[in-house]
Formats: structure tokens, sequence, C-alpha cells
């Protein structure tokens, strides 16, 4: 068995979990290859803290199985699970150093010293922490807190590493920087993560895979790029970056009429005039001269968000989101051009925009 072509470490088969009656997971399943980084993404309250917790041993299931390397293990108590788990909150031990927070699981093992020495020093200098420890943790930044934590994990050579939003108490430049630092670890490691987060840009960033949750289900796994670029309804969409939703239809494969014109568009598999929303992004959206336009708007207003200006134009009704990086002049007319693998088009499925 395979995920993503990879042997399978973990899979979750229909899984369900409820709490004092309230059900939070509605027959998950899931699989996880070795060596994978894969990431549950979704909003607060969607469930995925509580798939963590069941991968760890912490919850049991109320209705399904979870199998590590094939073999059911809901049953499994944590500590006989070569997994550990980075939580957000670190709960570093504040009377010991920093080697001896590294140590303390090999020590609970009764690890002969020379092996705790090698293994505590390897995991320093994996972290970036080397000639630290001695030092105390309350002396630490929290970039160097939350990799204390990472390398205690890490040194009991775990075959899955779960990380439950580990860089929410980190400011945004940390945040960027421990991206591409856990990445490079889990490669160089070549152990499984799970990481969960609400953040969709660490999503995007680091995994390899990524699953978007919602209300206690999987809507949707697939890499990051076909996560961004082909998002499978109008609620992954949105959580995915910024969107344009129109209400469309379909006459036919490669048609799609939206903002009252037809356009050609690379979407297959639709019923003849099926109903449909139609996604465009706002980087996909070139304003030209009005004359070259498929479509023409006013630019209501401008803002400057950095690597970018966020303009909003209101075309014939319809309000266009434009991420580009020429400024517009607000009140001035302007074309909207777009590509048919620009359009995205998606069922609508009882779900509005």
């Amino acid at each position: 068995m395979s995920a993503n072509g990879k042997d399978l470490i973990i899979r979750l088969d229909k899984v369900c979990m409820a709490y004092g009656g309230h059900q939070v997971l509605f027959d998950v399943s899931l699989e996880v290859g070795k060596r994978e980084f894969l990431t549950i993404l979704g909003p607060s309250g969607c469930g995925k803290t509580t798939i963590l917790r069941l991968i760890g041993g912490f919850e049991t299931p109320t209705a399904g199985e979870i199998y590590f390397e094939g073999q059911p293990f809901s049953s499994v108590p944590p500590y006989k699970r070569p997994i550990n788990t980075v939580f957000q909150k670190y709960s570093l031990f504040s009377h010991l150093n920093v080697f001896e927070n590294i140590a303390f699981g090999l020590r609970i093992r009764k690890q002969p010293e020379g092996v705790i020495k090698e293994k505590v020093s390897r995991m320093l200098e994996l972290v970036n922490l080397k000639g630290f420890e001695k030092r105390s943790v309350h002396s630490l930044s929290g970039g160097q807190q939350q990799r204390v934590a990472i390398a205690r994990a890490l040194v009991n050579e775990p075959k899955v590493l779960l990380l439950d939003e580990p860089l929410g108490a980190l400011d945004l430049y940390l945040r960027k920087e421990m991206q591409l630092e856990l990445k490079n670890m889990q490669t160089s490691l070549g152990i499984t993560f799970i990481y969960v987060t609400h953040d969709q840009e660490e999503a995007l960033t680091m995994s390899d895979t990524v699953v978007v949750m919602n209300q206690g289900r999987i809507l949707q796994k697939g890499t990051p790029e076909e996560i961004y670029n082909e998002p499978k309804n109008v609620f992954i969409s949105k959580f995915i970056g910024e969107s344009n939703i129109f209400e469309g239809v379909m006459p036919q494969d490669g048609e799609v009429v939206f903002c009252g014109k037809k356009f050609p568009c690379v979407d297959r598999g639709f019923s003849r005039d099926e109903p449909v929303y139609v996604l465009i992004r706002p980087e996909d959206v070139q304003t030209v001269e009005p004359q070259s336009g498929l479509l023409k708007g006013k630019v209501q207003s401008v803002v400057f968000k950095g690597v970018h200006y966020e303009m909003i134009v209101r075309e014939n009704g319809h309000q266009w989101m434009i991420h580009s990086t020429k400024s517009l002049k607000v009140g001035e007319e302007i074309g909207l051009y777009f590509t048919p693998e620009d359009i995205h088009v998606m069922k609508r499925n009882g779900v509005a925009p």
C-alpha cells in the first residue's frame, strides 16, 4: 500500500470521534506515507488537532481504526508508540538547562551517558543551537525555545513527529524562518512529519501533501499546487488564498458563462447547462487598456500590500479583486484580461460563495 507513491506508515480508516455525545470527526479516512511532510489545514474547531491526538494515542476513536505500518494501533498506549509530539506551548522544564531538556527522554530510557551526549550534541547541531547546552531555557528567545522543544522530540528518534501549531507563538519573521528550517530538518532526517495549522502559507510552504478539513470532515487532499490551483469547492478556494468567485453556467464542456459573457475554459465533465461557480485568482487577472479587455471595469480602491497592489474593480455590477505590481488610479477605467487556463470551474454542491 502507498500514499503518493510512498509506503504507508499511518492509515486512518473511517475514524469517528465524539466528546460527550458531540461528534467532532465523521468517518475520516487518511493515508500518510513514510518520510512524508503532511499538513492538516483548517479553521479552529474543524477536528485537525483531534486527529493528531488520536494518532499520538492521547485519545481513542469512538469508531473506526488507526493503523501503524499495517497493524491496528488504536489500543496502543502513547508511551509504546514510536511517535513524539511538539505542541504550541513548548512545555520546557524550567529547572533544567538546554542540554538536560533535550536529554530528558533519553534519561528516562536509561541510555548510557556517552550515548546521551552524542545524541544531544547531534540534535543541538541540527537545530542550530550548538554552544547553548548550559543556557537556561528562560534566557532563550521564542524561536530558540521552539528549537529546543523540537530537538527534545527528535532525540528519541521517533518514526513520526506530530506538530500541533508549533509556530503560532512566534512573530512573522521567526515563523517564516522556522518554516524553512522545519522542512529542511524533515528532509535531512527522513522521518514523517504530520503538521497541524490554520495558517495557509505554512501549509503551502512546507508540505508535500495538504489535507483541508472543515466541520470534522476531510474536504480535499493533494499537493500544495493542487489545493491552491484546483480547489474542489468554494470553502477551499476561499480558505486557501484570495479568490474572485462568480455564479455561472456550463453550456457544454470547454465553455462557461459568467459576468454576462461566454468564455472558453479548460474544465470538462459537467452536465449541459449545469449551474457552477467560477473561480479566478486575483494574481491571474491582467489589467489592460479598456478596448483590449475581455471585460471593462472602473477602479474602486487601491491598497499597497508590500509585494503587490490590491485593487478592487467594479465591472457591470460585479466586484473583482486584482493583485498587480502596477498601481492604477481610483476612478480609472480599465480592461480585465485572463486566459482559459486562469478560469477554474467548480460544482456548486449547495455551497454558497
